[in-house]
């Protein structure tokens, strides 16, 4: 797949960052590239949590329901949790569709797949146990 003409795109959520190389000629094989190294199919990567990965595949089903069998994927992921991941492969997705056919756009954007989920994790604040949670107060 190294002469390959493709895609890329990052997507990210929370602490989590993915990456997509979205290759325009395949055959529907989406691969993950763990952090040891090995490649697994994205279906694998999420352990047959079938939520996530309709989650993680969403910009393909909104395109068209057999548009996944014209691409191929290379994804690497990188920090996070499982559910992080997901919208981060999302968001990653869509990115690269936009970049491989700009009129793509419209139809994705009413579905919020463009839109990068800005929440992350509050910072710890001095004083404080947690970002919010004080130590017990006693009156006397």
């Amino acid at each position: 797949m190294a002469n390959k003409e493709y895609n890329y795109a990052i997507g990210r959520r929370k602490s989590t960052t993915a990456v997509v190389k979205l290759y325009s000629k395949g055959s529907g094989t989406f691969v993950v590239k763990t952090s040891s190294g090995k490649e697994i199919s994205l279906k694998e990567y999420f352990g047959g949590n079938e939520y996530l990965y309709q989650n993680a595949i969403a910009p393909f089903e909104v395109i068209a329901p057999d548009a996944m069998k014209k691409f191929d994927a290379h994804i690497r992921i990188t920090g996070g949790g499982i559910a992080g991941q997901a919208d981060a492969v999302k968001l990653g997705f869509a990115r690269a569709l936009i970049d491989w056919n700009s009129d793509l756009r419209p139809t994705l954007k009413p579905y919020g797949l463009l839109k990068r989920d800005p929440r992350i994790k509050e910072r710890k604040k001095p004083g404080l146990k947690k970002a919010r949670k004080a130590p017990t107060w006693s009156k006397r």
